[in-house]
């Protein structure tokens, strides 16, 4: 069983954190910069004005919403329309991520305070740090630092190579 699972296990990490780190890699910096922008302020207000239930339904809009992107995505791929999939997918995810990562960090205090919330989340980052900790996830780790390296060094050649010129 364990030689079984051990595969499996670099393959889910594998996927897991590609995936993660494309799209989180997009989401976070448009995160943040709705997190500045003026034009949200009153609407930032509202949201953390809300109670712990009416936080919680709002932060479920999204992801309803949205989900459902991820069938009509391998629909779109299944009937040949290859672009639209994958645009239907990269739009969908980045968007549901970021009004989640938004959502999330401005209601956070009060989704704690429902129980079966606080419990989920908790199970959620249980789940998380073992992935995190597993030989899997270290390995791919270590190989998205040394092509992260690979590319800032051919970055700075590239750079370099240009002034000369």
């Amino acid at each position: 069983m364990k030689r079984i699972l051990k595969p499996v296990t670099y393959v889910l990490a594998t996927l897991y954190f590609l995936v993660d780190a494309a799209f989180m890699a997009i989401a976070k910096p448009i995160s943040g910069w709705l997190a500045r922008h003026v034009v949200l302020r009153r609407l930032r207000v509202w949201i953390r004005s809300l109670r712990p239930y009416p936080s919680l339904a709002l932060f479920s809009v999204p992801v309803i919403i949205l989900e459902p992107v991820k069938p009509v995505a391998a629909y779109l791929a299944a009937t040949g329309q290859m672009v639209s999939s994958v645009v239907t997918l990269i739009v969908g995810e980045l968007l549901k991520l970021v009004l989640v990562e938004r959502l999330f960090s401005l209601t956070r205090d009060k989704l704690m305070k429902i129980p079966a919330f606080l419990w989920a989340y908790t199970k959620f980052r249980e789940a998380k740090a073992w992935l995190e900790a597993t030989e899997a996830w270290q390995a791919i780790r270590a190989i998205s630092k040394a092509a992260r390296q690979y590319v800032s060094e051919m970055k700075k050649s590239a750079a370099v190579a240009f002034r000369r010129s």
